[in-house]
């Protein structure tokens, strides 16, 4: 399922790892996490004016064409004032602008509303969560955002075309084939409807995977609760090694169609907010495409395992 070439590099050794069913490819350095460059996390000031706080919220965002917000629970979801997608809709998660933690009922609330507003356009659906600044919040309150477009974007694309192939081949699905590789490995974390394990080629800083048994935006209500509960196991990961800030995106398959995929959910973890602005993604990442990653994910499946 994927390969790895030994680079020396220093004294040390890099590896660099290749998914043979996509082409993705990453470096990963352990010793680069020497450079301490996340911090603890520092306490954010709450803006008087902040556009997602109760008292704003419901005045200040945009509203559909049929002049409403959709309200599930605490969330309100409205359509991007800024969208970079064809369809690009907004939904907050909690009324409390910095909480400490998430409930169950919150997460699965933000995901219903998201689903809800994504099922009005016909295209490929995908959910976002940009937790803290220093992964790519424009906003510190919690928010989400649910992104439709006619074409998919590059890594599900990568996805579904090579699925498309993998099926003709061997005659079952890829996600089968990593389900079945995955459960007798290091990197395997937990569950059986939603799998989920330390990918083996991480786009991202600590990349955990869930595999759902939906492919469409359609089949995912009757695996919210599920889901929710797996993202605060997720969360709850990252803050026991010291992170709080984490990017996460959900992928589907456009509804209607046949190509033997499973929408997955990826999650990486980011440095805390910090007064040097110092990142954890530079040229390697954003303009090689070649993320370099600190931590093996066979080493993020043996801690998982040392906290149960």
């Amino acid at each position: 399922m994927f390969t790895i070439r030994k680079i020396p590099a220093g004294n040390g050794m890099l590896e660099e790892r290749r998914e043979c069913f996509t082409g993705l490819r990453c470096r990963i350095s352990p010793e680069r996490v020497k450079r301490h460059i996340n911090q603890d996390l520092m306490a954010l000031p709450i803006p008087p004016d902040c556009p997602f706080c109760p008292d704003n919220v419901g005045t200040v965002t945009p509203v559909f064409s049929d002049n409403t917000r959709v309200r599930v629970g605490e969330s309100v979801t409205f359509p991007n004032l800024f969208p970079f997608a064809e369809w690009h809709t907004v939904t907050v998660i909690t009324r409390d602008h910095s909480p400490a933690s998430f409930t169950q009922n919150q997460i699965a609330d933000a995901l219903s509303a998201q689903a809800e507003t994504l099922r009005r356009y016909d295209g490929y659906a995908s959910i976002n969560w940009n937790y803290l600044p220093s992964a790519g919040a424009s906003l510190v309150h919690p928010h989400m955002q649910a992104l439709s477009d006619r074409t998919p974007s590059p890594l599900p694309e990568r996805y579904l075309r090579a699925g498309a192939r993998y099926f003709r081949k061997n005659r079952r699905t890829y996600w089968q084939a990593v389900r079945d590789q995955e459960k007798d490995s290091g990197r395997f974390l937990f569950g059986e409807e939603i799998f989920w394990h330390a990918h083996a080629v991480p786009v991202g800083e600590r990349e955990v995977r869930g595999i759902l048994p939906v492919a469409g935006i359609d089949g995912l209500e009757s695996y919210i609760d599920q889901l929710s509960r797996d993202i605060l196991t997720i969360i709850s990961l990252y803050r026991n090694l010291g992170t709080h800030a984490f990017n996460m995106s959900i992928f589907f398959d456009k509804d209607g169609k046949n190509r033997q995929f499973s929408a997955f959910c990826s999650m990486i973890s980011r440095i805390n907010p910090n007064l040097n602005s110092t990142g954890d993604s530079a040229f390697m990442e954003r303009l090689h495409l070649l993320p370099v990653i600190l931590t093996r994910p066979e080493d993020l499946g043996t801690y998982y395992r040392s906290i149960q």
